[in-house]
């Protein structure tokens, strides 16, 4: 892989900036695509932006409006709570949402010559989202190798780590501090450790909490 090209579906999110950071020492050339969906916060796309800039990396940006349009959630529609109810999904579901990242995911690369594609999905630590699971992403692989016949891989290099692994793996990459202080996994727009009460960010300080107290670090 050393000598290949990668592209990352990229949020500017912890889970994202991780895998960029795998990417860029897995792949000779990494770019990144990051997608609007009128999610609730622009300042996503602004982060994804920033952080693909400073780390020398291409970013574009592709409009998917069309899916706020289609899914009523609470990423895309401010007058939905954010909520977790037992036996249900979470109202922050995004119906076919990575399915369609990673669809226009592999269009886009295989006009700039990327037959890997990278995304940060994972049934570990989620929140049952069926397009987070191994199994759809194994089955979308072979479907976007057959419609375009062509030959891309699909990495989820953090499908089988939890939240404490997730910041591991960041911390063996010499990210953790950037994670940890340049992104953004809020639901309510709030950078770094972000508001505290909502579902990500629980888990997100659950995990980091985990992680520092494994390594010693009060």
């Amino acid at each position: 892989m050393k000598n290949e090209k990668a592209l990352v579906v990229f949020s500017g999110g912890q889970d994202s900036t991780t895998c960029l950071f795998w990417a860029l020492e897995n792949f000779k050339e990494v770019e990144t695509v990051t997608f609007d969906y009128n999610q609730r916060h622009d300042l996503e796309i602004e982060v994804a932006q920033e952080i693909a800039k400073e780390l020398g990396v291409n970013n574009r940006v592709l409009d998917m409006s069309l899916i706020s349009q289609l899914s009523a959630n609470a990423l895309t529609r401010d007058d939905i709570e954010i909520e977790e109810k037992d036996g249900e999904l979470p109202s922050t579901f995004v119906e076919g949402r990575n399915h369609l990242f990673l669809s226009f995911a592999a269009v886009l690369g295989k006009q700039i010559g990327a037959k890997h594609i990278i995304t940060g999905v994972s049934e570990t630590d989620f929140s049952g989202y069926p397009d987070c699971r191994d199994g759809f992403i194994k089955s979308l692989n072979v479907t976007l190798n057959l419609s375009m016949d062509d030959q891309f891989v699909i990495h989820t290099p953090l499908m089988w780590r939890d939240k404490k692994e997730v910041w591991q793996l960041s911390d063996e990459l010499g990210a953790l501090d950037f994670v940890q202080n340049r992104t953004l996994t809020c639901y309510n727009g709030v950078m770094a450790e972000g508001c505290g009460e909502c579902p990500a960010c629980q888990l997100r300080r659950e995990g980091l909490d985990a992680y520092l107290t494994e390594k010693g670090v009060s």
